[in-house]
């Protein structure tokens, strides 16, 4: 786990002992699963590492210094655990639940928790347009985490309907993250958004640099958001 001991040190994360075994109990539980349920198509050890490890400490070190991180946080379409599981990990008194849809990512999940040992995280089976709807889950959180869930337009309904009044939606995106939040701007204003900052996320070492997108809940989302499963990725607020 060098590079991912190295990554850390250099956000000023320096981590104990028990917290890079339990980093390589992830990447072992990972490969055991590499190429079923279509976790990710990151396998390496070093990429893994520097990919999920790495870019998912380097959010929430983001998140932190720009205070916008928990103490209630969930992961919106958590696959094979990114950014939720190494948050928790890193930050242990965050209350994190992981929101997913896929049977098979969600067995995972349960898997890879039970060989963490972390107990205490929430998990849920379902879609975010269904969860929000939900009393337990609407406006009880204070940071949505979304990682390759949906263009921003999407992810911002289904998204702040989680989020209580000042908490924050990050999710990395890509190059084309500047385009995406300005096509978000109708979303935004519906659901209550307002866009904080669209920013490369400072990362060691050569390779690709993702865009961190923060937007801030000004605003309480109406009832009507999100609309229907399905519906809002077929007819995105424009």
């Amino acid at each position: 786990m060098r590079t991912l001991r190295e990554g850390a040190e250099w956000l000023n994360l320096p981590l104990t002992s028990g917290q890079v075994e339990a980093f390589e109990r992830y990447f072992e539980t990972l490969s055991a699963w590499s190429g079923r349920a279509g976790l990710t198509g990151i396998t390496g050890r070093e990429e893994v590492q520097r990919r999920h490890f790495v870019e998912s400490l380097a959010l929430g070190r983001e998140l932190e210094k720009a205070d916008a991180l928990g103490p209630r946080v969930i992961d919106i379409g958590s696959g094979a655990g990114f950014p939720g599981v190494p948050l928790k990990i890193v930050w242990p008194h965050l209350e994190v639940t992981l929101l997913e849809a896929r049977r098979k990512k969600a067995t995972f999940l349960n898997e890879l928790l039970s060989a963490l040992g972390l107990t205490d995280v929430g998990f849920v089976i379902g879609r975010a347009e269904d969860a929000a709807r939900d009393p337990a889950h609407r406006e009880a959180y204070d940071t949505v985490a979304a990682r390759a869930v949906a263009p921003l337009p999407v992810l911002v309904e289904l998204a702040l309907p989680f989020l209580r009044l000042g908490g924050y939606l990050a999710s990395p995106k890509g190059s084309g993250a500047p385009r995406e939040a300005e096509a978000a701007k109708t979303a935004l204003e519906a659901c209550g958004g307002q866009l904080v900052t669209v920013e490369p996320l400072a990362l060691p070492g050569a390779g690709p640099q993702p865009v961190l997108v923060l937007v801030r809940k000004v605003a309480p989302t109406p009832q009507r958001f999100p609309r229907r499963a399905g519906i809002p990725s077929k007819r995105p607020l424009r």
